[in-house]
């Protein structure tokens, strides 16, 4: 048997999401591929919403890009973190600017080059992450827009904080980059600008402007934990499709009587007669030890709990009272009724990083 999980991905569902998203944008969407496309595959994935027409593909870092473009991608690819300036020539991306040291040297190898790139900026409107300080951004987007071999095309920033129970601080941001904007027209400067996340587009409609950058939303998860005031989670409405999902199979059922540990620590004891079965998945392979006695699993439609700890190479599942369990038997660790925002619930974390961590160690199957 091999080990780990197998994750189907369903590019119809990701067609479906994304069509959903244009609807939001106006029919512009910067599609967020970065990690992988959320462990679900980059360049399927990327092929995919190329053929849909995305306005363009959004990764971390040049070397993600680089797969794309050995794969034939020839969308625009935005590099939102990576500031090496020859990869961006090279593979021509639309690099993500966040000072004027990284903006210099890109200018220089520019001239080198004799070449012109276009470039997007990144303004930090409350992220604390990266891009140009609130004090100084209008006056170094200047200096840039000033640079030879530069072309200013995009003006960016990212919301930090988008909820259903919150969202004081995401207009507070939305009012300093329109502030920025505004500051900019006067200077006769009109840069394509885009903020908003999976989240803000649901709950923020003025955060659109000129293109929707969104990654979860695409993959079909809800961004929320928290409900609205009518107690439904705010979608819009236009029925997600998840595009993950993740199986495996059992490798071992044991018998057992009352009061057998199981597992590490003894965290588990059998509280009756009991079937466990054990499956070739741990947190080696992205299952989180954080599911230990607190996430389930499908097995023959049924949920059966996570008995003990999760193990580097093995998990453990109780399924006592789930018929003719047998070796071989299929086991679904995401999809069919378990969702990424549920996994994440049970430890402590979001949806982002179950996908990236089950689907960035699975073996992969598109349909």
């Amino acid at each position: 048997m091999e080990r780990g999980q197998e994750a189907k991905i369903d590019l119809k569902a990701l067609r479906h999401n994304l069509r959903a998203v244009k609807s939001l944008a106006g029919g512009a969407v910067i599609a967020v591929v970065k990690a992988d496309a959320y462990g679900h595959g980059a360049v399927p994935v990327s092929k995919t919403l190329e053929k849909e027409g995305v306005f363009a593909l959004a990764v971390a870092y040049a070397s993600e890009a680089r797969v794309l473009r050995q794969a034939g991608i020839k969308s625009t690819v935005l590099v939102l973190f990576d500031e090496e300036p020859e990869p961006c020539f090279d593979l021509d991306l639309v690099p993500v600017i966040h000072s004027l040291r990284s903006a210099r040297r890109l200018s220089r190898e520019a001239r080198k080059r004799g070449r012109q790139i276009d470039v997007h900026v990144k303004a930090d409107t409350g992220m604390g992450r990266m891009g140009l300080c609130a004090d100084v951004c209008a006056r170094d987007i200047l200096q840039i827009a000033s640079l030879p071999g530069l072309r200013l095309q995009g003006l960016m920033s990212h919301i930090s904080e988008a909820h259903p129970g919150g969202l004081d601080f995401a207009r507070l941001q939305l009012e300093r980059f329109g502030s920025l904007r505004r500051e900019l027209a006067a200077k006769g400067m009109k840069p394509f600008a885009h903020i908003s996340s999976s989240a803000s587009a649901l709950l923020l409609p003025e955060a659109a402007m000129d293109a929707l950058r969104v990654g979860l939303l695409l993959y079909g998860a809800c961004p929320f934990e928290a409900r609205g005031p009518d107690g439904h989670l705010p979608d819009k409405g236009f029925n997600l499709k998840p595009v993950m999902e993740v199986r495996t199979r059992i490798m071992l059922v044991k018998r057992f009587g009352k009061g057998q540990p199981v597992g590490y620590d003894r965290t588990f004891v059998t509280p009756r007669r009991s079937n466990i079965a054990v499956i070739p998945v741990g947190y080696a392979d992205g299952y989180s030890r954080a599911f230990s006695n607190r996430a389930s699993a499908l097995v023959r439609g049924q949920r059966a709990a996570v008995a003990g700890r999760v193990c580097m190479d093995v998990t453990m599942l109780d399924v006592t009272g789930i018929r003719g369990v047998s070796e071989g038997d299929e086991v679904v660790l995401l999809g069919g009724g378990l969702s990424s925002r549920e996994l994440a619930g049970w430890a402590g974390t979001n949806p982002y990083e179950v996908m990236t961590s089950l689907g960035g160690g699975a073996r992969r199957r598109f349909e």
